[in-house]
């Protein structure tokens, strides 16, 4: 009798971050006081979003990152083992847990300000010791909120025997040669692209995407897939370039969207689908979290996403 194929595993190294939202009109001006609604309060982070979003998708879902010594601590924690993440290599720090302050506006485009605190004391040796247990075809989701050395030296090290290392360049920063070369899928949205290709003029059509794109694998990434909001996405893998149509849907608050897109993508890789199988299925999931407040709040289940591309193949 066959033995049943093992589940590959998905392990999010990243950042657990509590976040405060409040709904606003505008930006305040500097020196401004502005009323904003009622002061709401989510678990967040890159990190722990992917790592639910993953989870809740049907995906073997791991977390490794930090928490700090706090009520939010708490939270967080609930809310990772609520969305059946495995939690074991979360680890805690002698600080504050991180924070996000994220402002949201009427057409549902947020501005968010990061306060590290206890992300900031992932290392090096945690996140080696972390990922040393990854094998070839797992997948290594890593994101900009830990210190970029710590992400290079496990994406590095998850790279060279073979796991699928996806890189999500948020917040935008300057990253090292070693980090570009040892990612197997970029996925930069349009203000992150142009921010590293350091381009003055923003990317705003899918021909500005694949010139992004084909400056970025020149750095070394292998795949790059540019996320562009509304539009869809461009990927690009080695000189095969393809547009992929986003969903029409009614934005409410696209905090996490590009995080639910990572972990969805990765879901749909794990379990054999195609490139571009895995971008449509990572952009329905996306669409779906828009439509929600909140980050971790927003993130849709497998039936969600499956009953709503159904949907959406019905009408095209």
């Amino acid at each position: 009798m066959c033995e049943p194929a093992k589940r590959k595993r998905i392990l999010v190294l990243g950042s657990l971050n509590i976040d405060l939202v409040q709904r606003v009109p505008r930006i305040p001006k500097p020196g401004e006081t502005l009323k904003g609604d009622s002061l709401q309060i989510y678990a967040g982070g890159k990190g722990a979003n992917q790592a639910c979003a993953a989870a809740l998708l049907g995906g073997n879902a791991a977390l490794a990152g930090m928490l700090g010594k706090d009520v939010f601590a708490h939270r967080l924690m609930d809310e990772l083992e609520r969305a059946g993440v495995d939690t074991a290599a979360v680890a805690t720090a002698d600080s504050a847990s991180g924070s996000a302050t994220i402002l949201v506006l009427p057409s549902g485009e947020n501005s968010i300000v990061i306060s590290p605190g206890a992300n900031a004391a992932v290392s090096v040796s945690f996140a080696l010791d972390m990922t040393q247990h990854l094998e070839a075809g797992d997948f290594l989701l890593c994101q900009l909120e830990t210190p970029i050395a710590s992400v290079t030296a496990a994406m590095e090290a998850a790279h060279a025997k073979g796991v699928v290392t996806i890189l999500d360049p948020a917040p935008a920063h300057d990253l090292p040669d070693a980090l570009f070369r040892s990612t197997s899928i970029l996925t930069p949205n349009q203000t992150e692209a142009g921010f590293l290709i350091s381009s003055a003029e923003s990317i705003e059509t899918m021909q500005d995407a694949a010139r992004a794109a084909r400056q970025l694998q020149a750095r070394g990434a292998e795949m790059v897939i540019v996320k562009m909001g509304a539009l869809g996405c461009l990927f690009a893998n080695g000189p095969d370039v393809a547009e992929i149509p986003g969903l029409c849907v009614q934005a409410v608050d696209t905090t996490a969207a590009g995080d639910t897109f990572n972990a969805a993508l990765a879901v749909a890789l794990a379990e054999g689908s195609s490139t571009l199988e895995a971008i449509r299925f990572a952009n329905a999931a996306a669409a779906l979290s828009v439509t929600r407040p909140g980050a971790i709040s927003s993130m849709p289940l497998r039936s969600d996403v499956e009953r709503f591309l159904a949907s959406a193949q019905s009408r095209s």
